[in-house]
Parts: structure tokens; sequence; C-alpha cells
């Protein structure tokens, strides 16, 4: 038969005490709940401007890539981060007789990474890695492109 005394009982209820304060705090760190949020992330890229700042000479049969790389400007009040910048040939505007279309210039390597956060400012950061070139068709006439205008639109990611 077991003997109750003050101290024995005293450290059977200390016991239980601690248990009780044990399984309470596994109780509320393990307790499920519901709720809502909402929040706005930064527009990303907005405003961005990407600029040429390599020099183009006039493009012919059979001439050499040349290189497209620019500055972007961040007129954010923060930096923002950018993947890439892609260059295409969104226009073509002839002034000789004949047809010319963006089909007659290729750029090579048209997405160019950047992979870092842009500062705000003007000329804040800058890409480069694409080139563009004459597309030269020998079974074609392309008399048309003679003194052409290209327009290359940049697309910042």
């Amino acid at each position: 038969m077991l003997k109750f005394t003050k101290r024995r009982v005293t450290a059977v209820l200390g016991v239980i005490a601690v248990l009780a304060v044990a399984g309470a705090a596994i109780a509320y760190w393990t307790a499920g709940g519901t709720g809502t949020a909402t929040g706005q992330a930064a527009s990303g890229t907005t405003g961005l401007t990407a600029h040429l700042t390599t020099p183009l000479t006039d493009m012919y049969p059979g001439d050499s890539p040349q290189a497209l790389a620019g500055t972007l400007d961040n007129p954010n009040n923060a930096s923002v981060y950018v993947t890439s910048v892609a260059a295409s040939i969104t226009g073509v505007t002839p002034t000789g007789a004949g047809p010319c279309a963006a089909a007659d210039f290729k750029i090579a390597n048209p997405t160019m990474l950047v992979g870092r956060e842009v500062p705000n400012g003007t000329a804040a950061d800058s890409f480069s890695g694409a080139t563009i070139q004459f597309n030269d068709n020998p079974a074609v006439n392309q008399n048309g492109c003679k003194g052409a205008s290209v327009e290359v639109t940049y697309t910042v990611s």
C-alpha cells in the first residue's frame, strides 16, 4: 500500500503541473486557424528604359555583325531586379525602290542576360551581348534595303 506523504504529493502535483504546461504549449503551437491578408508588390520593371549606346554603321551584304549594347534608366524610387533585355526588329523603313522587311536583317543572341538589381537613376546599369547584321540572301534582290532604317525595340524583363 502506498503511503502518501506531503513530500510525495507535492512531487506528484509538480509533475502534473509540468505536464499541463507542456500540453498547453503544444496545443498553442499546433493550434489551427485561418486568416486573410492583402499586400501589393512593386510593379517590377515599370518605367525602365533601355538606350542603345553602341554606334551602328551602315549594314550591307557580307558585313560583320555589330554589337547591340546599352544602358538602363530606372526612374523608380528604388532599385529594380532585371532578368534580361531582349532586342527585336519591330520595323523597317525603306528609302529605296523595292521592298525591304525585318527578315532582311537578323539579330543574334537577342536575349541579353542582366540578372541583377538596377539602382535608380539615369544610365544606372548596362546590357550587352546581342548583335545585328544585314541578312544577305543572294537568291533575292535586296536593293530596296539600301538606305533603309531598322527599328530595334528592347523589352526589359
